[in-house]
């Protein structure tokens, strides 16, 4: 076993009283870049995933490298960090998940986050998976966030794929509140989905719909800036916009996190998996996290304090940078170049 816990505990004064980068980057968030190329791609039932790719990397091939966004999430928001593994030689892709961002919606109104089983979501992601990897130069890695992390954990974990190597940022592997047994979270789940419509909104977002509720930021970024970006896009292109999930939801991810906890299912992933978590986070379980990485084989777990929050990969700068380069030194040696 070579689990390694990592804490990085960066100044708090530093990070948490700059409210924002402390130097405009030279990147442009609120582009699509030159290099870019959005499209689509059609599953096996013909449904419509959205994708967009860097085809030709600056400099040297490094290999392909696939990221998968989390729940209600979209691309635009992760351009930034995209564009840099491209500069660092990766060919690169992202996803938009079923169902949420421009890639459609399964509830019962725009804004509602819905889906019935996180089986549709982990079948997608193996259909697109082996197209992509037949299509593009290996090493083949995949980075992935909050519910994407959780999906592609599972996905490992059910060997229907096979990257070289699995980074996860703020994985989904437990819901809060953690202290409160899965069982009993799940069973009230499912007793509230069948009291009304299980597409219903789980909570109350905000006034206006698909609009960002007062107070997300504090949950997602200390970066005022990159999280003012999300509004943005929303603007830019409204049909990004997406809320609470579903009562639905909630059962379909109690149910799959049951199922990745069940003795023996993470111990047997057999490819290094690195970690990037903070115990400052309040959507998902830090607590889930750790024992996962106890679990799995080869997993390495850096761990952030107050530092962080739930979207380490848009925080500012010194976590952010730190995070980047911890996650690249991580690939240099479980996904080298390949001769």
């Amino acid at each position: 076993m070579t689990y390694q816990t990592v804490t990085k505990l960066l100044s708090p004064q530093l990070n948490m009283d700059r409210g924002s980068s402390p130097a405009p980057r030279a990147f442009d968030r609120r582009a699509i870049p030159d290099a870019a190329i959005e499209g689509r791609w059609k599953a096996p039932d013909g449904h419509a995933i959205r994708r967009i790719d860097w085809l030709l990397p600056r400099g040297a091939l490094r290999g392909s490298l696939l990221f998968l966004p989390g729940r209600g999430d979209c691309y635009e928001k992760y351009l930034e960090a995209l564009d840099e593994w491209h500069a660092r030689g990766w060919r690169v892709t992202a996803i938009d998940w079923r169902f949420q961002a421009l890639s459609g919606r399964g509830g019962g109104d725009p804004w509602t986050g819905h889906i019935d089983d996180f089986e549709i979501w982990t079948t997608d992601l193996v259909a697109f998976w082996k197209k992509w990897v037949a299509s593009t130069p290996g090493p083949h890695v995949l980075i992935a966030h909050s519910m994407g992390g959780h999906l592609a954990l599972r996905a490992v974990a059910e060997r229907r794929i096979d990257p070289e190597a699995l980074v996860l940022t703020a994985p989904m592997l437990g819901i809060l509140p953690d202290a409160v047994p899965p069982s009993l979270l799940l069973a009230t789940a499912r007793l509230i989905a069948r009291l009304g419509d299980p597409r219903r909104p789980a909570w109350k977002s905000s006034e206006k719909p698909g609009a960002l509720p007062g107070g997300r930021e504090s949950l997602l970024t200390w970066d005022e800036a990159r999280y003012a970006d999300e509004t943005w896009w929303r603007e830019q292109r409204p049909d990004l916009a997406m809320g609470p999930a579903s009562w639905g939801w909630i059962v379909a991810a109690l149910r799959s996190i049951r199922m990745l906890a069940e003795p023996g299912v993470l111990e047997a992933v057999e490819i290094p998996v690195l970690m990037l978590a903070t115990r400052a986070d309040r959507l998902v379980s830090h607590r889930a996290i750790a024992e996962a990485a106890r679990r799995i084989p080869h997993a390495e777990l850096v761990t952030y304090g107050p530092e962080a929050r739930h979207e380490i990969l848009r925080e500012s700068d010194p976590v952010r940078d730190a995070a980047l380069a911890r996650i690249e030194e991580f690939l240099d040696r479980h996904a080298p170049v390949v001769d």
